[in-house]
């Protein structure tokens, strides 16, 4: 016999946001990379992401036809913006330092190097549920 009580809200445990050094090229007066703080998006909120990043694109050779377009790289940018509660990337001050008007490219701007970039954007992924097409190849032939 299930207990439907063990499905209530009251029960679900909530996870916590965390901390993660995102580049070495902001430290700390003792050298050590500055940490910044990362919250895990809800369902619906991903989904908002992913429709504000869907476009129609038109079918080639089928006139008046469209199909449905992810920019990812958009998605990601944004999902890595939605998850950053520390530094807040939507301060004035902070996007005038840097020189932009935009959380995103505020980003981009802070963490200039490529790999650090990508490494960010997968360890949100990550702490967001989301696992990479080659985990789940090595999960299968394990």
């Amino acid at each position: 016999m299930s207990n439907l009580r063990l499905f209530l809200k009251q029960n679900k445990k909530v996870k916590e946001n965390t901390k993660y050094a995102a580049t070495k090229s902001l430290v700390d007066e003792n050298g050590e990379p500055l940490l910044w703080e990362i919250r895990p998006i809800k369902t619906k909120e991903d989904e908002k992401l992913r429709d504000e990043c869907t476009r129609e694109v038109p079918i080639p050779g089928k006139p008046n036809m469209y199909r449905y377009k992810l920019d990812a790289t958009e998605y990601m940018t944004k999902l890595a913006v939605a998850s950053i509660v520390f530094p807040n990337l939507y301060d004035a001050e902070l996007q005038d330092s840097y020189g932009v008007k935009t959380p995103e490219d505020l980003l981009k701007e802070m963490i200039d190097d490529p790999g650090e970039y990508n490494e960010l954007l997968l360890f949100i992924q990550n702490f967001n549920g989301f696992s990479a097409l080659d985990d789940k190849v090595e999960e299968v032939k394990n």
